[in-house]
């Protein structure tokens, strides 16, 4: 059975995707908690792709905050999209070995230098005895077992799909030191490339995707794959099991019809004559030379018989595994960028107040079942940022401006404990 619309299992679909996401904001919380008062007291903004045009300062006015936060969303937006043109044009090239190699060295770096920084401050912050030995040798093993992990096909769905969830944890505690204004304009900003670069029909994202499809190829880029550890997902174990036990009962039956037929075949007398001599057959074959013609023919019969259920049994375990693998190319799959701007939005809200954290999860939670039900109707790419980062943002400000100051007042007031 086909199994109809995909939103009969949409509800596993959903929870596939949910939980790292979650995983991936929960973490970013912590460690942006955590780390809190040493950026706090440090004071030193960074030099990032996010922000080349205008380095905000406390001191300057809101119009010149926002006129540079702009600036800076404008030139972020058009560095990325040079970017995903460029990979798009190598992959319709075929150079797809270099674009594998580059993920690679990327995913080297973001592991081993971006992750072994943020692991240091958090040493410093708790004071972990460590020595310089231990802590280089386990990173050094870490960055290197995720780098195999990407694009590798021996490696472990599971370990595959950890270490993903790691580098959105990473590069989201880095983007979380950005200024305050530029991180929302930037937000935006991204949230209106995605939905130009997926849907519009020369977005570079639409491109790519349709050319992987075509060449029933992965796509090269850092995806997580929301799909079981198994072969095949829990709903579709029953027709699987089902499959394999009717293999087995079909070929029992037909076996026996076989025999019967061989018996009336072979037996013109007595029925308790035809059932001696089957005996005969099935316990004395091998060591009876004197066998009459309609045993031997009884005999062929189930062996052609057994031959052709065998030759059945291994079709069917072949269709088997074909849907398998269908199977697994059927999850979906969210690109880590959007586990990035998710745990960014929650980080930065995480600096103000435990209710925007909240609030923001929410909505990011929401807009992202939302896209998951869209992507059901429609059964083609989606972008994932437009209706999560516009929820977050609008639940921020409203939780931020109306909801705290209502909150703490009347708590203050013994209105509401």
């Amino acid at each position: 059975m086909d199994g109809g619309s995909i939103l009969e299992t949409i509800g596993t679909e959903i929870i596939g995707v949910m939980s790292p996401v979650s995983i991936c904001m929960f973490l970013v919380v912590l460690i942006v908690y955590s780390l809190s008062s040493i950026s706090s007291s440090d004071q030193q903004v960074l030099r990032t792709a996010a922000n080349l045009v205008y380095l905000e300062s406390p001191t300057d006015t809101t119009s010149t905050k926002l006129e540079g936060a702009l600036l800076n969303a404008l030139v972020f937006v058009l560095l990325i999209t040079l970017v995903t043109f460029l990979l798009v044009i190598l992959y319709y090239y075929r150079f797809t070995n270099f674009l594998k190699y580059y993920i690679r060295f990327s995913a080297f770096f973001v592991l081993g230098s971006m992750g072994g920084s943020i692991c240091l401050s958090l040493i410093q912050h708790f004071n972990i005895p460590i020595d310089s030995f231990t802590f280089v040798l386990l990173l050094f093993n870490f960055t290197i077992v995720g780098v195999i992990s990407v694009f590798s096909q021996g490696v472990p769905i599971l370990l595959n799909q950890m270490y993903m969830v790691a580098l959105g944890i990473i590069v989201a505690a880095w983007f979380t030191k950005l200024p305050e204004w530029t991180t929302w304009v930037v937000l935006v900003a991204l949230a209106l490339y995605d939905l130009a670069a997926v849907l519009a029909p020369g977005g570079p994202l639409k491109i790519l995707v349709e050319l992987a499809s075509s060449r029933d190829e992965e796509l090269p880029a850092l995806v997580y794959e929301a799909r079981p550890n198994v072969g095949s997902r829990s709903g579709n174990r029953g027709p699987n099991l089902g499959l394999l036990l009717a293999g087995f009962s079909d070929g029992d039956s037909i076996e026996l019809g076989v025999m019967s037929s061989g018996e009336n075949v072979a037996q013109n007398g007595s029925e308790n004559g035809e059932i001696g001599g089957v005996r005969e057959v099935e316990i004395e074959g091998e060591t009876s030379p004197l066998i009459s013609d309609g045993h031997v023919a009884n005999q062929e019969i189930r062996e052609s018989s057994n031959e052709s259920n065998r030759g059945r049994v291994m079709g069917r375990e072949r269709e088997r595994e074909l849907e398998e693998e269908e199977e697994r190319g059927r999850g979906i799959k969210l690109g880590l960028g959007d586990f990035v701007f998710y745990s960014v939005l929650v980080g930065r809200a995480a600096m103000y107040d435990l209710m925007t954290v909240y609030a923001c999860y929410l909505a990011i939670i929401s807009g992202l079942g939302c896209t998951l039900i869209l992507l059901a109707v429609c059964r083609h790419a989606l972008p994932a940022l437009p209706i999560s980062i516009a929820l977050g943002v609008i639940f921020y400000f409203l939780t931020r401006l109306l909801m705290e100051p209502f909150v703490v007042g009347t708590s203050t007031n013994l209105l509401m404990f």
